[in-house]
C-alpha cells in the first residue's frame, strides 16, 4: 500500500502537465479569435501540441526578414509589430501593425517566402504554427481551414482599404481612419475601444499612410485642440468617436 500511495501522487503531477498543456490555448485570452471555433477537444489537443510559442521578443528585433523561407505562420500573443517592406532605391514602406490575435505571414504562402520584414515594436511574444503541419491536420478538421480562408480574405480586404486610404483620402481623413481602424481592433480584442497604446512612431504612422511627419504631428496636435482625442506619451484617448466618424470622408 505505501508504494501505491507513493505512485499515486507522480501520475496526478503528469496527468496535471499533460492537463495544463492540452488547454494552453483554451486558458488564452485570445484563444476564440486565432483558433476556430467548434474543435473537439481532441482536435485541439493536436494542434495545441505543434503550436510553438516564443520565449518573447525586444523592440527592434525581426521576427522573420523579406525572402527567407516561409516555414511558419505566426499570431500575436503580446506586444505588438510592424511589417515594411524595401523599394529597390532602399526606402521601406510600412505596410501592416498587428496586435495580439491578429496573424502575420499569411501573405508568404503563395511564392513560400516571407515578402515583408516583422519587427517588434515593443517587448513582444508569439505562437508559431508550422504551416505543413497546419495543413495536415486541415484534412482532418475542415473548421480549420474555414478559419484560414477568413483569414487569407481579411488580409485581403485589408490591403484593398489601405490601398483606398492611401489614394483618395485627406491627410486628416487618413488619420482619423487610422485611429478608427485601431479603436475597432482593440475592441475586437476584448479591449478598450477609447483608451490604448500607440506603440508605434509618429514617423511609423506617417510612413503608413504617406504622409509627412510633420503633417502626422501638426494632425495630432490639431485633433487634441480640438477636443477628439487627448494624448498622454504613448497613450491615446479618443474623446469624439462621431466627430473622428465624420472626419473619415
Amino acid at each position: 500500500m505505501a508504494q501505491l500511495n507513493n505512485v499515486t501522487p507522480l501520475f496526478k503531477d503528469l496527468a496535471k502537465v499533460e492537463h495544463e498543456h492540452n488547454i494552453a490555448c483554451r486558458e488564452c485570452s485570445l484563444y476564440r479569435l486565432c483558433l476556430p471555433l467548434g474543435l473537439h477537444s481532441n482536435d485541439l489537443a493536436q494542434l495545441d501540441k505543434i503550436i510553438k510559442r516564443s520565449q518573447g521578443f525586444t523592440r527592434g528585433e525581426a521576427l522573420f526578414a523579406s525572402d527567407t523561407p516561409f516555414k511558419s505562420i505566426f499570431v500575436v500573443r503580446s506586444g505588438s509589430f510592424k511589417t515594411t517592406v524595401q523599394a529597390s532605391d532602399g526606402r521601406e514602406q510600412v505596410t501592416g501593425f498587428y496586435f495580439p490575435g491578429e496573424f502575420i505571414g499569411m501573405d508568404a504562402i503563395y511564392e513560400q517566402a516571407y515578402k515583408s520584414t516583422a519587427k517588434a515594436l515593443e517587448s513582444s511574444s508569439v505562437c508559431e504554427l508550422p504551416f505543413e503541419k497546419l495543413q495536415e491536420f486541415g484534412t482532418t478538421m475542415p473548421q480549420l481551414q474555414v478559419q484560414m480562408m477568413s483569414r487569407l480574405s481579411k488580409e485581403l480586404s485589408g490591403d484593398k482599404t489601405l490601398m483606398f486610404l492611401l489614394g483618395k483620402k485627406t491627410a486628416e481623413e487618413k488619420l482619423a481612419t487610422f485611429l478608427l481602424s485601431l479603436s475597432r481592433r482593440f475592441q475586437d480584442r476584448g479591449f478598450s475601444a477609447r483608451e490604448f497604446q500607440l506603440t508605434m512612431s509618429r514617423g511609423d504612422i506617417a510612413n503608413h499612410l504617406g504622409l509627412a511627419v510633420e503633417t502626422v504631428s501638426r494632425l495630432f496636435t490639431r485633433f487634441q485642440d480640438e477636443g477628439l482625442i487627448s494624448i498622454q506619451s504613448k497613450a491615446i484617448s479618443l474623446l469624439d468617436s462621431d466627430k473622428l466618424k465624420q472626419l473619415c470622408g
